[in-house]
This record gives C-alpha cells, structure tokens and sequence, in this order.
C-alpha cells in the first residue's frame, strides 16, 4: 500500500506541474472566449394584441427549449425599442425594429454604426389603413377612397409615440401634400384606437403590423371597415427603399366568404431583428434559428424560403446570423445538447491550439518521473561510498559493518515501481559486496588476536 501511494506521489509530482498548466490555459482561454451564453436575454416586443407581441411569445417558447430564458418586454413599438437597444441600463438585448422607422439615419449609401447589428429581417410588415366605409361616403359621398390625398380633413389614429408608424405616416403624408394641420391627427394605442374606430369616433386608423397580429385579423373581418388600396404602391417602394410592394391576395382572409373580395395592394416595410453587438454569439445564433423556424413557411405576403434574409438590413448582419443563414444548424447541435454544442464549436480551434502547445512539453514528464523514482535509489550510493571510503582509510570496521546493516534495513523499505525493481537489487548487491568486504577484514583480524 505503501509502495502504491509512492509511486502515485512521484507521478503527481511529475505531472502536477503539466496538469496545473494545461488547466491554466483553459481557464484563460474560457474566461477570454465566454463560450457561455447567459441563462436569460430581454426581448423587446411590441403592444399587447399586435405582431411583435405574437411572435415575440414563440421565440421565447423556441429559445426556451435550449435552456435560454427570454424575457419579453412590451413597448409602444420600434422607435421605444431603438432607444432601449441604445441604452446601455436598459436591459434590452434583441428587439423587433420596422424598417424604415429609425430617426438615427447614416449617410447616404452607409449602413448604421451605432453599436447594433441585425439578426436578419424577418417578414414584410404591411402598412395598413383602415378606414370607415361611413367615414368616405360621409366625406366623398362613396364607401372607398383611392388616394391618401382624399383624407384631408379626417381624424387618423397613426400610433403612440414609440410606435414606427406616426415617422412612417408623416413621410407618407408629406409626399401626398398634405399638411399636418390637415388633418385630426391621433396618438392612441392600437388597441383604444380600434375602440374608437368601430364606435365611429374617428375615421380611420393605420398600422404597420404582420397579418398574424390579432387586430389585422379582426379588422379584416368587420364589416364597414374597409382596407386602403395603395394604388401607388409601386411608386412609394421606388420613392422609400426600405418600402415593398405587396399585394394581399383576393380570399386570402376567407375564401369561403371571399374577403376581400378583390386583391388589395399595400405597401410594406420589412420587419427586423437588432441586437446589440456586445450580445453573445450563442444568442444570435439561436434567434437566427428561431427565425428561420418561426418565418421559414410561405404567408400571406412571402414564399416559403423567402424570410428570413439579409435584404433591405439598415444594419450590418451579425456573423453568428449570417453562417446560420449559409450553414443552417450546426452538425453538432443536430447531435448534442445546446450547450455542450456551443460549448465545443466555441473552443475547440482554442483547444487544438491548446494541445499543439501541450504535446511538446509533455515530453518532459516520463524523464522527470523516472528522476523522481531513481532519486530515491541513487541517493543512498553516497552513504554506501562514504562508508567504503572510510573502510579503505582505516575506519573501525566492526562501527563500519553496523551503518552497512542499517543501511540495508533502510533500503530494503524504499517503494518503487517494478519496472525499477532491478536498480533497487543492484543497489543492495552493492550493500552486500561492501559488506562482505568488511566481514571479510574483521574476521581476518578476529583469526590475528587468536593465534597470538
């Protein structure tokens, strides 16, 4: 038992120091690379009952089946969600953001260098105005209107403050010449703002949502609300980049019921994913997957395929989000859990480095193992020559033979590994010759003193 604890001793000794610097470099190198993610991200989303609320319900679910927690922080909609990314106390990590809805502009032909980075745009997001049939005959002396132009004098409900919809509504506006005094402006939430437009307290309402939101769906369905016809959608996509044509198909909404009965054309900005640059990759990559999950299908308004994609970005696309656009879903993701997935993708060229470094100096182990076990054997040759030499220059043998006897006790005790068990019996072979030597002088003298 003795000898195994030896020799473990010897072995830690010789591989200890190799040990303590390989763990060294990967904890340098895991606190420098964080391979980590954080255990709870903020998502900023929208108003209750509209799109980015919705969907800001299925990334968490998505996500959340990764180990990742995402808290969802409703706004009043981008222009709140831009100022909470650019907030370094705010929290906020990833936000939806409509194109085109940013009041921090670039210049001409540059992308934004704010400290944000897209994840990739995720699906069109119609302008929809919503009007009161009662409201243009009242006015026209029609149920429809055919041009933006026609609402001067009408009370239009164009979002609250935070929301992307009243700087999308005043460009629209101003290029149709209308003035803002023209109009009776209002700044409700959507979901009082559609209270008042089915209790005919104002006329129309617009809003910049996907037709999944709730109240899309519903207004859709109410009869006397009539959805605006953007007969100009062409020229507005050429005047705004950041604005798509589309064109909401007839019975799309209800082919039993053929709503709407004729295709409607709008005009839509592209929804986005931003985040902040300093969010760890790990997160990127898992929202870039759950978009590809949650607006990978074909919809009202895009193909299967078509979202996400890296068209019409106001911001440069995060690395992490463009190989998953390129690569899909890690190999090794596919065949492992999350965490320990991302945990190999994100050190193992750290890791090879690592070993390159390791693998020479590892040479030095099994020399200075052997070192440490022969150190415990050759030692005792000093003592052994000590007593020779004494013995040679006349010492008191019969004192010389007892430090021999003794010595050999010692050595017979010494643990080592078999493998060195034959430098052990020379090393007591040469005991043994020493003793011999003077057994052999003090018998001699012993046979001297008798006979005379």
């Amino acid at each position: 038992m003795r000898g195994a604890f030896q020799t473990f001793r010897d072995l830690l000794v010789a591989v200890g120091p190799f040990a303590l610097l390989a763990a060294g470099l990967l904890y340098a190198a895991f606190r420098f690379l964080a391979p980590m993610p954080p255990k709870v991200v903020t998502l900023a989303t929208g108003q209750d009952q509209g799109a980015y609320a919705e969907f800001g319900r299925r990334y968490a679910a998505w996500i959340g089946q990764h180990g990742i927690e995402v808290r969802l922080r409703p706004t009043q909609g981008t222009v709140e969600n831009l100022q909470l990314l650019r907030d370094d106390a705010s929290g906020v990590d990833v936000a939806f953001v409509q194109g085109g809805a940013d009041t921090v502009l670039p210049p001409a032909g540059e992308r934004k260098e704010d400290g944000l980075e897209a994840i990739g745009g995720l699906f069109f997001e119609p302008v929809w105005l919503f009007y009161r049939e009662a409201s243009a005959q009242r006015h026209h002396g029609r149920p429809s209107i055919d041009s933006l132009a026609q609402m001067r004098g009408w009370s239009v409900n164009v979002g609250g403050p935070g929301s992307g919809v009243p700087p999308l509504a005043a460009r629209l506006f101003e290029s149709n010449r209308i003035a803002p005094d023209a109009m009776d402006l209002r700044s409700l939430a959507q979901t009082p703002a559609v209270i008042e437009l089915l209790e005919g307290r104002i006329d129309a309402i617009m809003l910049a949502s996907a037709p999944e939101a709730p109240m899309v769906q519903m207004l859709l369905m109410t009869p006397g609300i009539r959805t605006f016809d953007f007969v100009h959608a062409e020229a507005y996509s050429r005047r705004y980049p950041f604005l798509s044509a589309v064109v909401l198909p007839r019975g799309v909404v209800d082919l039993a019921r053929d709503m709407p009965p004729r295709n409607v054309r709008l005009i839509a900005p592209t929804a986005m994913l931003v985040a902040r640059d300093d969010v760890h990759p790990a997160v990127v990559q898992l929202f870039a997957q759950a978009a590809r999950a949650i607006h990978g299908d074909a919809g009202w308004f895009q193909r299967r395929g078509e979202f996400p994609n890296d068209r019409a970005l106001e911001w440069p696309l995060a690395a992490e989000a463009e190989r998953t656009f390129r690569s899909g879903t890690p190999w090794l993701q596919r065949h492992l859990p999350f965490w320990l997935a991302n945990l190999v993708d994100r050190m193992w060229l750290v890791l090879l480095s690592i070993v390159a470094v390791l693998i020479p100096l590892s040479k030095v182990v099994p020399p200075l193992y052997q070192y440490r076990v022969r150190s415990r054997i050759y030692r005792w040759y000093g003592q052994l020559r000590r007593i020779e030499d004494a013995m040679l220059a006349g010492g008191d043998r019969v004192a010389l033979a007892r430090e021999v006897d003794d010595l050999d006790t010692r050595v017979e005790r010494i643990p080592v590994p078999l493998s060195y068990a034959d430098e052990l019996y020379a090393l007591r072979s040469h005991i043994q010759m020493v003793r011999r030597k003077l057994t052999g002088t003090v018998t001699a003298r012993t046979r001297s003193a008798g006979d005379a």
